[in-house]
C-alpha cells in the first residue's frame, strides 16, 4: 500500500535499500554536523529588507534557505519507513513554539507547508502566519487536539493507541489528516534556540514519524574566524544538525552543506526565484 506523503524509491541499489534493515532505527542512524556562520552579511540583508517594509529576521531567512536548499537537493527529502526508503512529496518545516516565552508558557509545534518556489517575502507571509494563528489566545490547533484527546485516555489505553498508530505509520495506514498534523512527519524539524539567547545543540532525532534532519540555530555571538592568513574575531552563529545518514550518503550531505553556506554566506541569493523544484530521480 502507498503512502500519503511519499513515493516509494524502487531503482536504489542494493547496498543502499539494504542499509535501513541494518540500521532498523532513526536512532541507530544519527550522524551529527556542526556549523559556524558568519553573520556579517545576514544583518545587511535583513537592514535593506526592512528598510523596503519587510519585517525579516533570523527565523524567516534560516527557514527561506533551509526551503530553498531542499528544493534543489531532492535527497534530503527522503525518509525510512519500515526499512523502506521514501521520496517525500511536499517540502514540510516543523518547529516548537511557546505561546508566550515565560516558563509556564504553553507549548505546542507548528509545521510550515511550501512548494520550494517560494520567494523570501512568502516565506515571511507563510511562517508570520502560521505562527500567529497557533499562538492567537484560545487558539487550540491540530497537533494539540489530538494530543489532548490521546491523553485523555487511561495510561494503558494511551500506550495501546500510541502503539497502534506507530504500527499503522509502519504499514502506511496511518490517515492522511494525523500525517499533515503530526510534526513528526515533516521534511526537516527546526529549533531557533537564538529566540531564548541559547547556544547550539545537537538535538537527537525522531524514531516516531519520518524526521530525516534535526536542525537547531544558536545565538549568535563573538568567535575567532580564519580569513586569509589571519584570525579575526566575527559575529558567527553556530548550527547543531542531527541527520539520518540512510537516505543520502555524505558526498550528497557534504555538497548540500556547501550550498546552505553559500545561501548564508550571500542571502541576496535568495532574491532569485527558482524556476523549478529538482526531482528524486530514483
Amino acid at each position: 500500500m502507498g503512502r500519503s506523503d511519499g513515493r516509494l524509491l524502487k531503482s536504489l541499489s542494493p547496498f543502499v535499500r539494504i542499509i535501513p534493515h541494518i540500521m532498523t532505527r532513526r536512532s541507530d542512524a544519527q550522524n551529527f554536523y556542526k556549523q559556524v556562520v558568519v553573520v556579517d552579511k545576514i544583518d545587511q540583508y535583513i537592514k535593506e529588507k526592512k528598510a523596503q517594509g519587510i519585517e525579516l529576521n533570523y527565523l524567516h531567512l534560516f527557514i527561506g534557505v533551509y526551503v530553498r536548499v531542499l528544493a534543489q537537493r531532492p535527497q534530503l527529502n527522503r525518509f525510512v519507513m519500515n526499512n523502506r526508503i521514501y521520496a517525500r512529496h511536499d517540502i514540510l518545516i516543523s518547529m516548537a513554539i511557546k505561546r508566550y516565552l515565560k516558563d509556564e508558557g504553553e507549548e505546542t509545534t507548528v509545521k510550515f507547508f511550501f512548494t520550494g518556489l517560494e520567494s523570501i517575502e512568502e516565506i515571511v507571509e507563510i511562517v508570520d502566519r502560521t505562527i500567529k494563528e497557533s499562538c492567537a489566545a484560545g487558539t487550540v490547533n491540530d497537533v494539540d487536539t489530538i494530543a489532548r484527546g490521546i491523553m485523555s485516555l487511561p495510561n494503558g489505553l494511551v500506550k495501546l493507541l500510541v502503539g497502534t498508530l506507530k504500527e499503522m505509520d509502519r504499514l502506511n495506514l496511518l490517515p492522511r489528516k494525523i500525517i499533515e498534523a503530526s510534526p513528526f512527519h515533516t521534511s526537516l524539524f527546526f529549533t531557533y534556540l537564538k529566540s531564548i539567547n541559547l547556544d547550539f545543540i545537537y538535538h537527537h532525532l525522531y524514531d516516531f514519524g519520518t524526521t530525516g534532519i534535526f536542525v537547531a540555530l544558536g545565538k549568535v555571538k563573538k568567535l575567532p574566524v580564519v580569513e586569509g592568513e589571519q584570525v579575526v574575531v566575527k559575529k558567527c552563529c553556530e548550527i547543531g544538525y542531527a541527520l539520518d545518514e540512510r537516505i543520502c550518503d555524505g558526498l550528497y550531505y557534504s555538497n548540500s552543506f556547501k550550498l546552505v553556506k553559500k545561501y548564508l554566506t550571500n542571502p541576496y541569493l535568495l532574491d532569485e526565484r527558482l524556476e523549478k523544484v529538482e526531482e528524486d530521480v530514483h
